[in-house]
């Protein structure tokens, strides 16, 4: 069985309440659970959400080498963050890049992504299902 972290950035704690028209109305500790019956034969998940950049950096570095992939949502930090950008660099565990919404589609200074490049793979605009897409290229 794979070992998978799912790490959530800044304001994500408030998924089910923060812009339902955007993020949806589901909280994600209630989505985690379905994602963990759903992938309890192949992977053990763990997740972890925290809004401080330095938090999230210490967690990419407690496990980026020796778990079998990271699926990351850094909220805002992934359009300005270059010290999160590094630590994915740095780790050996596949990163893969989520965001709910699709960020090339709206304001512009969302456009950019420091983690693009350093990621396996970046899925977004696919709502929480985006989730479920990078645990399954990780599973591959």
């Amino acid at each position: 069985m794979k070992r998978i972290l799912i790490i959530n950035g800044p304001n994500l704690n408030l998924l089910g309440k923060r812009e339902p028209e955007i993020y949806g109305n589901k909280s994600f500790e209630e989505y985690f659970e379905e994602l963990v019956v759903k992938y309890s034969d192949t992977a053990i998940l763990s997740y972890y959400q925290s809004n401080h950049e330095g938090y999230l950096i210490d967690k990419i570095q407690e496990v980026g080498f020796n778990f079998e992939g990271i699926v990351l949502n850094a909220g805002g930090y992934t359009h300005t963050s270059i010290a999160l950008a590094d630590c994915v660099s740095a780790v050996t565990s596949p990163v893969i890049e989520v965001h709910i919404s699709d960020i090339t589609k709206r304001e512009p200074f969302r456009k950019l992504s420091y983690l693009e490049a350093v990621c396996r793979k970046s899925i977004m605009g696919h709502g929480l299902v985006g989730y479920d897409m990078a645990i399954d290229f990780l599973l591959q």
